[in-house]
Formats: structure tokens, sequence, C-alpha cells
């Protein structure tokens, strides 16, 4: 059962402890097993609150809170790491009767990119720039605070862990299937070498003030992984040229070796997302999720064109 706003700014006030709520508003968690809110206090400062509805968003949560913690120590003065935008950080946390913890963190202010409209120009070449800072991140320091690292094959593996799971819901219809299948058999794209990723992007958690971006949230998958897990969402429904301008300027703040499969990989990582959606409706029973889920497949699949191979 979803809480109210009552006990919502109840569990902000015991999280921070001084602060007087003085507005609370529930905010649209899309089918996950988790409550959020964005609570305002009495000295003007606003924050959100989550609170897991069950042990699995209780651990993706605690996975989220322990990336946050990593990232306010890489960006301390002291590392000369500097991020080109704010985070959310956390500000405290209190126990749940039922166990686990709900946890505040501070609000990230700023607009949802609108990932249709984008076009080459300043914001495309802000958002590669802090792409290129987050996979420019020491992976050692993601490996230490006990995150995910995966290597180009095993990253690879779970995309196929990922199909055949999908395939037996019965819902991707079978020429995605196939055309999943041959973009993870096709062995050169999956040479590339591993980097920080945020893991979990969408035009929602990327903020901006209409020309850079200020902000980026929902850390709970950082991880050592592929690059083009952090370019799927552009792949899936930005202009094309503003997808190739993101991919030349990322390019360029890189300083590393052209990966030639990164464009291809980013589109089946933005194909694959609804996958993945659809796997976490199933996860949850949740029978909108998978409605919805089997809807944005076919809606896919019948816009692929014949001779659209994913440059294969």
């Amino acid at each position: 059962m979803r809480r109210d706003p009552y006990l919502m700014a109840a569990l902000a006030s015991a999280a921070l402890p001084g602060a007087e709520p003085t507005r609370v508003q529930l905010l649209d968690t899309s089918g996950a097993d988790l409550d959020l809110a964005l609570v305002q206090d009495d000295r003007g400062e606003r924050h959100v609150v989550s609170a897991p509805r069950g042990p699995a968003a209780g651990a993706d949560l605690e996975r989220e809170a322990a990336a946050l913690g990593l990232l306010a120590r890489l960006a301390d003065p002291a590392t000369g790491v500097r991020l080109p935008f704010t985070v959310p950080a956390v500000a405290g946390w209190t126990p749940l009767p039922e166990g686990g913890r709900a946890v505040v963190t501070t609000w990230v202010p700023g607009d949802e990119v609108d990932v249709a409209a984008l076009r080459p120009g300043p914001l495309a070449t802000s958002l590669a720039h802090a792409l290129a800072v987050v996979h420019g991140l020491p992976a050692s320091a993601v490996d230490d605070a006990g995150l995910p690292v995966w290597s180009a094959s095993e990253v690879r593996d779970r995309r196929l862990s990922e199909l055949d799971r999908a395939a037996a819901t019965g819902r991707v219809p079978a020429r995605l299937l196939a055309r999943w299948e041959r973009a993870l058999e096709e062995v050169r794209w999956w040479r590339f070498s591993p980097v920080v990723v945020h893991g979990d992007l969408d035009g929602t958690r990327v903020l901006t003030d209409g020309r850079e971006v200020t902000g980026i949230t929902g850390w709970g998958s950082l991880s050592v992984g592929d690059p083009a897990d952090d370019l799927g969402w552009l792949a899936a429904a930005a202009p094309t040229e503003a997808l190739e301008a993101v991919l030349a300027a990322h390019a360029g703040a890189r300083h590393e070796p052209l990966d030639p499969a990164l464009a291809a990989r980013a589109r089946l990582a933005g194909e694959m997302a609804l996958a993945r959606y659809l796997l976490h409706g199933a996860a949850l029973e949740d029978d909108d999720v998978l409605d919805d889920a089997t809807a944005m497949l076919e809606d896919l699949e019948a816009s692929l064109d014949d001779d659209d191979e994913m440059g294969l």
C-alpha cells in the first residue's frame, strides 16, 4: 500500500532532526516498489524522501545511497575530480517499522530533458561532456565501494540472460528476439573497455537549464560496464542528428580510441531497455506494467524497416 503524505512527512522529520515539513508532494514512481515524496521544510529547503515497500526495493535504495556516498567522496576537492553537474546527497535516514530504512536526499532542481526535441547544440554538447566525466571516473573507486564491476564479456552474458528471460515470457515479438540475438552474436561489438557508468539514464534523470546539464539523479545502477548503456535512451528516442552530435562530442571529450560499435550497442541497449521493463513487471507481478511493456515492444517491432539491421 502506498504511504500517504502525512507518513512521508513524518519520515522526513525523523530523518532530519530540527526540520519541520511544511509541504509534501507525492511523486510518481511508475510501477516501482518504492514511495517517493518531495518535502519542503520550514527553512525553505527541499528534500526527496524514498521509502521502499519491500526488501528488493530496499536493497536498490541501499545501492543508490552507497553510490551517492561514493560520488560525494570523489567530488571532494582533494581528489581533483570535478562533476560539472549536481547530484543528490544523502541528508539523513530513518529506520522503518517493517525493516529497512527510508533515505532522505537533497532535491536537485532542473527541467527534464525532452529527448525527442534534442538537437545538436549547447545542450547536446553539455550532455556529451557530462557523460564523458562519468565515464572517466576511476573504476577502482567503484570496486572499492562494493558496487558492480562488469567485464565486456560479462556485459554480453547479462544481455543474453535478459534475452532468454524476456523470451520466456512469450511477450516479445519473434522478430525482435532474432534481431537481438544476432546483435549479441556479433563478437566484434563486445570488444570494448569497461568504464564507470550511471547505468539507468533517461530524460527524467538528466536535468537541465535549457542549455547545460545541471543535475543527474537516479544513481542506483552505478557500476563499471558498457558506456553504451548510458547512451541507450538517446539511441531509442533522440533524433539521429542529435545522437550523432552527442557521440562525436563524447569521443572528443574522452580522448580515447574510437569505439566503432558504440552507436550500435547503444541502440541495442535502448531497445532491450523495453525487455528489462517487461522483466520488471514480471518480477512485480504487475499486469499494468506487463501490458504497457508488451505494447511498447510491439510498437518497436512495427517501427523497424525490413533492412534495419542495427549496423550488422
